[in-house]
């Protein structure tokens, strides 16, 4: 008998499941690819991930079948969102023939991607005539020579501004964001300047809050930029009003400039954490599904994937992931009851 592969979304499993704190499960971001062609010191350090690193082979990463397939199953128990992710995802040969088959799986309304944007020049036009909704482009300073130096000596600020400006001309229908991470003494008195340059633009500047990620970054509070610093500072030179969200779960903070020249978002999971509304899963491009950007440990679907389980075996473990969630790692580090421990790194899942 042949199985369904389609469950509408008010019968049977329709109901999307609720995890212990009963969130349901709407984004999945997927890491396409574990290298990247930066090394960022918070992220994928010289001193680690260098030439003699062991990354993984082509037959270990999930084929852009297996990502559909599961795709496709994820948006039965309610993903709505998909993100792609690395590393770089841009490093994954013909990436726009996957965006192409994600974009047509019933149920998903969200189709983004997040890259360091070295490469988004060669590929933006492609990936948006292939259905990619929206960008986000990775963007932590403007100064040529710290830049060159926050991503590990490998990458040059005007390749980035280039694909940026390439996202632009493609013209994707929801926009292009950027994501800068700032920290204390590093990069800080950057953030008006990148501001500067991309009001009364499109672009949204997100301004990320250093986090704890991964083993390797040698992470420090004191390192921490809080958001309301930052909002701070912007707001006593272009004054700003907060906008509501647009829907549960958002991870980014939102605000207007009042003169209408654009608006900026705080991402602040360090000084206030947003466990609460999270709803986001995150699959390693080997296959490994983790309910945390801090998690410890995952559930392998590639060997259910590859050992010839049906689709429903393989529906049914995601959502008993799902159902037994606990996680709520940055309420727990602020609530001063974490403990240390060994995290999944951030370029192994995507951020």
């Amino acid at each position: 008998m042949t199985e369904p592969t389609a469950i509408t979304r008010n019968h049977g499993l329709a109901t999307p499941p609720l995890d212990r704190h009963g969130r349901p499960l709407h984004d999945l971001r997927i890491s396409v690819m574990d290298r990247c062609n930066f090394r960022c010191p918070y992220c994928m350090p010289e001193s680690v991930y260098g030439e003699h690193f062991k990354f993984l082979g082509n037959e270990q990463r999930l084929s852009f079948d297996e990502i559909e397939r599961l795709c496709r199953i994820a948006a039965q128990l309610g993903v709505s969102k998909l993100r792609l992710t690395g590393g770089e995802p841009l490093l994954r040969p013909r990436l726009h023939e996957l965006v192409a088959r994600l974009r047509k799986i019933d149920g998903i309304d969200d189709l983004a991607m997040t890259t360091n944007g070295v490469l988004l020049r060669r590929h933006a036009r492609a990936l948006r005539e292939a259905g990619l909704d929206r960008v986000t482009v990775s963007l932590d300073t403007l100064d040529p020579a710290l830049f060159h130096r926050m991503s590990g000596g490998r990458g040059a600020l005007e390749n980035v501004l280039d694909g940026i400006e390439a996202a632009q001309a493609a013209g994707f229908p929801q926009g292009i964001k950027l994501n800068a991470v700032v920290q204390r003494g590093l990069n800080e008195h950057t953030v008006i300047e990148l501001v500067q340059r991309f009001r009364g633009t499109s672009i949204i500047p997100r301004l990320i809050e250093y986090m704890d990620v991964g083993n390797r970054n040698d992470w420090n509070r004191e390192a921490v930029v809080p958001s309301r610093e930052l909002i701070a500072a912007i707001d006593a030179r272009w004054p700003l009003e907060a906008l509501p969200p647009r829907y549960g779960g958002e991870v980014a903070t939102r605000f207007r400039f009042r003169d209408r020249q654009g608006e900026i978002g705080v991402i602040s999971s360090v000084s206030e954490p947003f466990c609460g509304n999270c709803s986001r899963a995150r699959l390693s491009s080997e296959g490994m599904l983790y309910t945390c950007l801090f998690a410890v440990q995952g559930t392998d679907l590639r060997t259910v994937l590859r050992d010839g389980s049906g689709n429903h075996a393989l529906r049914e473990i995601l959502r008993q992931v799902w159902l037994r969630r606990g996680d709520r790692y940055s309420e727990e580090r602020a609530q001063r009851r974490q403990q240390s421990r060994q995290k999944i790194e951030m370029h192994y899942i995507g951020g």
